[in-house]
């Protein structure tokens, strides 16, 4: 049988305090949903005694049952010389009604006398008490020992104690946990497998990842003896981030065998990413192993020409285990053999030899030699291919567009775009204000074809990036315009070149709904087929 990790997403606790990251209540019910969905054992939810928004997002919980993950509520012991039953923190945790509490508690003799100032002897009471009281209550016990790592190295023999409190009161997991994000794997693993050699009961870890070395770290002890490991599934989290739960789930599962979710559910691993993201409103870091967007992206010929023969010559694992998927980056050291497998892609009876192929070759020649750069930017390139091919109807039609900005700007949006479009022989006009031309551009463009595409209402603008080409030119120089879009599941980008950058915009933001709506067709395609 193989050996099991239980994961506990901290996504909604302590991934909350990342800077920039604000979830609202519908926020955190749409992410427990991803990762109920993914097959987590556990999601820390939030603290009930923080704040109203945790308190209410628990109580709407009682009426939303998970299927397979268990939901945790997160709280410290009780307050030092406080009765249990008065304290209010603890009442909360109660309140929320959830099966599992995870309860931290400190482990470091320096932090209990001059962060909380209260007695050593205090602290093992306040740990035993608590996690007593919430057995007693049935619930399910994980101790945080925060602060572990550097407690245990100040102080071990005190460190240790504190674990053993937590054990006598009934701890059903000890985590230990690297608040400060300082240990290196060496230590973690020589301070885990003594710990393990003390304690019968399940073994923990949360790491952060302020040397980089969270992930590590997790991964080692696992290997020490841990079998439960905490972290958020983008690894954002207070100050450098969590441990990356989308890292170490494919590194357990893939690379050691070990179950962390259902083998069924890990290629939904990048969608679950890339869901996540979108809830947070932030980007998805494209380095990011496994799911990132370049995490399977191919640039120098060499790699592409191996990767064509053999995909293990440049690829750790196959992209499809994990949802994510190869892509060849078009660029000067690429080569002709790139665009012909990009070629084929799309249809796969052309060869390098073909006619066909050599016209969208040299296609491609006269736009690279107008400015324009494909790398990062295959949603352009396959509209390019697809219009030499024949392939490729027009959604719309531009009648017209006129845009007006307020300058100085006073408050609020500082630009105006009125924009006519006819598709199928209707005409269809609205405008949008938006912060910035290309904004208000953007917004109205969508705006007017969701009449006619309602699917657009999901996508929106991630990234916009504009270069000058050719800068000795001064105001009359061309310009590159790089739109990145998603649609809260897929990443696409588009590119546009012009001497005016509302036009190069213009057209990079033609391509990218244009790209959207032709992968729609061919869903519905596929459905009907």
């Amino acid at each position: 049988m193989r050996p099991r990790v239980d994961i506990l997403d901290s996504t909604l606790r302590d991934g909350a305090q990342a800077e920039g990251i604000s979830f609202s209540v519908e926020d955190k019910l749409k992410i427990v949903e991803a990762l109920d969905n993914l097959g987590v054992a556990y999601i820390e939810a939030g603290n009930p005694g923080s704040n109203p928004k945790d308190m209410e997002f628990f109580a709407r919980m009682l009426n939303t049952p998970l299927q397979k993950a268990k939901l945790v509520a997160f709280g410290s012991t009780r307050r030092r010389d406080t009765q249990i039953e008065q304290d209010r923190n603890i009442s909360a945790l109660l309140s929320a009604a959830t099966p599992v509490v995870s309860i931290f508690g400190k482990s470091w003799d320096f932090h209990v006398t001059k962060i909380i100032q209260t007695s050593l002897e205090e602290n093992l009471r306040m740990i035993n008490e608590t996690v007593r009281y919430f057995k007693k209550k049935g619930k399910e016990v994980i101790y945080d020992a925060e602060h572990f790592f550097d407690g245990y190295k100040n102080n071990p023999e005190y460190a240790v104690q504190t674990l053993q409190a937590a054990v006598e009161g009934g701890a059903d997991c000890l985590v230990l946990c690297d608040t400060n994000g300082g240990c290196f794997p060496s230590e973690v693993v020589q301070i885990v497998q003594t710990i393990a050699g003390k304690f019968q009961t399940k073994l923990g870890i949360h790491t952060h990842n302020d040397c980089g070395l969270a992930v590590a770290n997790s991964i080692m002890a696992v290997e020490a003896g841990a079998t439960h490991v905490q972290g958020t599934y983008t690894g954002f989290g207070e100050r450098c981030g969590n441990a990356n739960l989308s890292t170490i789930i494919p590194n357990l599962q893939l690379k050691r065998n070990f179950l962390c979710i259902p083998d069924e559910q890990m290629a939904n691993l990048t969608y679950t990413a890339r869901k996540i993201a979108e809830i947070a409103n932030i980007s998805l870091y494209k380095r990011d192993p496994y799911v990132g967007n370049s995490a399977f992206a191919h640039k120098g010929g060499m790699h592409i020409d191996g990767v064509s023969k053999a995909a293990s010559s440049f690829e750790h694992i196959d992209p499809g285990l994990v949802g994510n998927k190869r892509r060849f980056l078009m660029s000067e050291v690429a080569g002709r053999k790139t665009i012909v497998e990009k070629i084929k892609e799309i249809d796969p009876t052309l060869d390098k030899n073909s006619p066909e192929a050599e016209q969208i070759i040299q296609r491609i020649k006269e736009m690279e030699h107008q400015g324009y750069q494909f790398e990062g930017a295959e949603s352009t390139f396959e509209l390019i291919v697809r219009k030499q091919l024949g392939k490729y109807k027009p959604f719309f039609e531009l009648e017209k567009f006129q845009l007006m900005t307020e300058q100085p700007k006073m408050s609020g949006p500082s630009a105006s775009a009125l924009i006519k479009v006819n598709v199928d022989g209707k005409s269809e006009i609205t405008a949008a204000e938006g912060d910035g031309p290309v904004h208000a551009l953007d917004r109205a463009l969508r705006k007017v074809l969701e009449v006619f595409y309602p699917e657009l209402s999901r996508v929106h603008l991630t990234d916009f990036k504009v270069r000058v080409i050719d800068s000795n030119q001064a105001t009359a120089a061309k310009v590159r315009v790089l739109i990145e879009s998603t649609d809260g599941e897929t990443v696409w980008t588009t590119v546009g070149v012009s001497t005016d950058i509302i036009e190069a915009s213009w057209i990079a933001l033609v391509d990218s709904i244009e790209y959207k709506l032709l992968k729609e067709l061919e869903k519905k395609i596929k459905v009907y087929l």
